[in-house]
Protein backbone atom coordinates (compact mmCIF):
# COMPACT_ATOMS: atom_id res chain seq x y z
CA UNK A 1 0.00 0.00 0.00
CA UNK A 2 1.28 3.47 -0.85
CA UNK A 3 1.03 6.63 1.23
CA UNK A 4 -1.36 8.03 -1.40
CA UNK A 5 -3.65 5.00 -1.13
CA UNK A 6 -3.71 5.25 2.65
CA UNK A 7 -4.33 9.03 2.53
CA UNK A 8 -7.17 8.56 -0.01
CA UNK A 9 -8.85 5.91 2.16
CA UNK A 10 -8.59 8.03 5.31
CA UNK A 11 -9.94 11.12 3.51
CA UNK A 12 -13.29 9.28 3.37
CA UNK A 13 -13.59 9.59 7.15
CA UNK A 14 -15.32 12.84 8.17
CA UNK A 15 -13.71 14.50 11.18
CA UNK A 16 -14.58 17.43 13.39
CA UNK A 17 -12.22 20.40 13.28
CA UNK A 18 -10.70 21.92 16.42
CA UNK A 19 -8.22 24.63 17.26
CA UNK A 20 -5.61 23.48 19.78
CA UNK A 21 -4.04 26.36 21.71
CA UNK A 22 -1.39 26.84 24.38
CA UNK A 23 0.91 29.50 25.75
CA UNK A 24 4.63 29.52 25.02
CA UNK A 25 7.05 31.26 27.41
CA UNK A 26 8.65 34.42 26.04
CA UNK A 27 11.58 33.72 23.73
CA UNK A 28 13.62 36.55 25.28
CA UNK A 29 12.75 36.95 28.97
CA UNK A 30 15.36 39.73 29.27
CA UNK A 31 13.52 41.96 26.77
CA UNK A 32 11.18 44.21 28.80
CA UNK A 33 9.10 45.01 25.70
CA UNK A 34 8.42 41.34 24.88
CA UNK A 35 5.25 39.71 26.20
CA UNK A 36 5.64 37.22 29.07
CA UNK A 37 3.96 34.51 27.01
CA UNK A 38 2.93 34.05 23.41
CA UNK A 39 -0.20 32.30 22.19
CA UNK A 40 0.29 29.34 19.86
CA UNK A 41 -2.42 27.56 17.88
CA UNK A 42 -2.93 24.82 15.32
CA UNK A 43 -5.86 23.26 13.50
CA UNK A 44 -6.44 19.57 14.16
CA UNK A 45 -8.87 16.95 12.90
CA UNK A 46 -7.43 13.99 14.82
CA UNK A 47 -9.11 14.78 18.14
CA UNK A 48 -11.36 12.50 20.18
CA UNK A 49 -12.82 11.67 23.54
CA UNK A 50 -10.97 8.83 25.29
CA UNK A 51 -12.60 8.38 28.69
CA UNK A 52 -15.45 9.74 30.79
CA UNK A 53 -13.99 8.73 34.17
CA UNK A 54 -11.53 10.33 34.34
CA UNK A 55 -12.39 12.79 31.56
CA UNK A 56 -9.69 12.33 28.91
CA UNK A 57 -9.26 13.49 25.32
CA UNK A 58 -6.60 12.78 22.70
CA UNK A 59 -5.07 14.93 19.99
CA UNK A 60 -2.62 13.64 17.39
CA UNK A 61 0.27 15.99 16.56
CA UNK A 62 2.86 15.66 13.83
CA UNK A 63 6.08 14.68 15.60
CA UNK A 64 8.48 17.60 15.82
CA UNK A 65 5.82 20.21 14.99
CA UNK A 66 5.81 23.43 16.97
CA UNK A 67 2.77 22.30 19.00
CA UNK A 68 4.29 18.87 19.65
CA UNK A 69 7.48 20.50 20.94
CA UNK A 70 5.53 23.00 23.04
CA UNK A 71 3.25 20.42 24.64
CA UNK A 72 6.30 18.33 25.47
CA UNK A 73 7.38 21.20 27.75
CA UNK A 74 4.06 22.89 28.60
CA UNK A 75 1.42 20.56 30.06
CA UNK A 76 -1.52 22.99 29.84
CA UNK A 77 -3.48 23.43 26.60
CA UNK A 78 -6.97 24.06 25.31
CA UNK A 79 -9.28 23.02 22.49
CA UNK A 80 -12.01 25.02 20.76
CA UNK A 81 -14.47 22.87 18.78
CA UNK A 82 -15.05 24.97 15.67
CA UNK A 83 -18.48 25.80 14.26
CA UNK A 84 -19.26 25.60 10.55
CA UNK A 85 -19.03 29.40 10.37
CA UNK A 86 -15.39 29.27 11.54
CA UNK A 87 -13.84 27.80 8.39
CA UNK A 88 -11.61 30.91 8.17
CA UNK A 89 -10.20 30.17 11.64
CA UNK A 90 -9.38 26.58 10.68
CA UNK A 91 -7.72 27.69 7.44
CA UNK A 92 -5.75 30.44 9.15
CA UNK A 93 -4.12 28.08 11.66
CA UNK A 94 -3.60 25.24 9.13
CA UNK A 95 -1.56 27.22 6.58
CA UNK A 96 1.91 25.97 5.77
CA UNK A 97 4.58 28.66 5.97
CA UNK A 98 2.14 30.86 7.84
CA UNK A 99 2.80 34.15 9.56
CA UNK A 100 3.54 34.40 13.27
CA UNK A 101 0.96 33.10 15.73
CA UNK A 102 0.77 36.57 17.32
CA UNK A 103 -0.65 37.94 14.06
CA UNK A 104 -2.99 34.98 13.65
CA UNK A 105 -4.59 35.70 17.03
CA UNK A 106 -4.56 39.49 16.58
CA UNK A 107 -8.17 40.01 15.39
CA UNK A 108 -9.62 36.72 16.62
CA UNK A 109 -12.18 37.03 19.43
CA UNK A 110 -10.88 34.90 22.29
CA UNK A 111 -11.20 34.58 26.03
CA UNK A 112 -8.50 33.23 28.33
CA UNK A 113 -9.06 29.83 29.84
CA UNK A 114 -9.28 30.01 33.62
CA UNK A 115 -7.30 26.80 34.18
CA UNK A 116 -4.71 27.10 31.39
CA UNK A 117 -4.55 30.74 30.29
CA UNK A 118 -4.73 29.45 26.71
CA UNK A 119 -6.97 31.27 24.23
CA UNK A 120 -10.46 29.87 23.65
CA UNK A 121 -12.08 31.00 20.41
CA UNK A 122 -15.29 32.98 20.66
CA UNK A 123 -18.19 31.41 18.76
CA UNK A 124 -16.85 27.86 19.14
CA UNK A 125 -19.33 25.05 19.78
CA UNK A 126 -17.39 23.84 22.83
CA UNK A 127 -14.24 24.71 24.75
CA UNK A 128 -12.06 22.36 26.77
CA UNK A 129 -9.02 23.04 28.91
CA UNK A 130 -6.61 20.16 29.43
CA UNK A 131 -3.46 19.03 31.22
CA UNK A 132 -1.27 16.43 29.52
CA UNK A 133 -1.47 13.03 31.20
CA UNK A 134 0.46 10.97 28.67
CA UNK A 135 2.36 11.27 25.40
CA UNK A 136 2.69 8.29 23.09
CA UNK A 137 4.92 8.32 20.02
CA UNK A 138 3.17 6.48 17.22
CA UNK A 139 4.69 6.48 13.74
CA UNK A 140 5.34 10.07 12.67
CA UNK A 141 2.89 11.51 15.23
CA UNK A 142 2.62 12.02 18.98
CA UNK A 143 -0.66 11.12 20.63
CA UNK A 144 -1.21 13.59 23.46
CA UNK A 145 -3.74 12.42 26.04
CA UNK A 146 -5.06 15.20 28.21
CA UNK A 147 -7.17 15.28 31.34
CA UNK A 148 -10.05 17.70 30.85
CA UNK A 149 -9.92 20.38 33.54
CA UNK A 150 -12.87 22.47 32.31
CA UNK A 151 -15.51 21.96 29.63
CA UNK A 152 -17.91 24.62 28.40
CA UNK A 153 -20.67 24.68 25.83
CA UNK A 154 -21.04 28.41 25.24
CA UNK A 155 -24.25 28.12 23.22
CA UNK A 156 -22.90 28.92 19.77
CA UNK A 157 -25.34 28.54 16.90
CA UNK A 158 -24.98 26.22 13.92
CA UNK A 159 -23.40 22.88 13.28
CA UNK A 160 -19.83 21.63 13.48
CA UNK A 161 -17.10 22.33 10.99
CA UNK A 162 -16.10 19.04 9.35
CA UNK A 163 -13.16 17.94 7.23
CA UNK A 164 -13.93 15.40 4.51
CA UNK A 165 -12.07 14.45 1.31
CA UNK A 166 -9.51 17.21 1.79
CA UNK A 167 -12.02 20.06 2.25
CA UNK A 168 -13.89 21.79 5.05
CA UNK A 169 -17.58 20.87 5.03
CA UNK A 170 -20.74 21.27 7.09
CA UNK A 171 -23.61 18.95 7.94
CA UNK A 172 -26.59 18.93 5.63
Amino acid sequence: MSNDEFRAAMSRLAAGVVLVTAQEPALDPDDPTAPDVEDVGMTATAFMSVSLDPPLVLVSLREGSRMDDLLDEQPLWAVSVLAESQRHVAGRFAMKGRISDRLLFEDLPCIRGEATGAPLVGGALAALECRTEQRVTSGDHTLVIGRVLTARVPGAEGGPLLYFQGRYRHLG
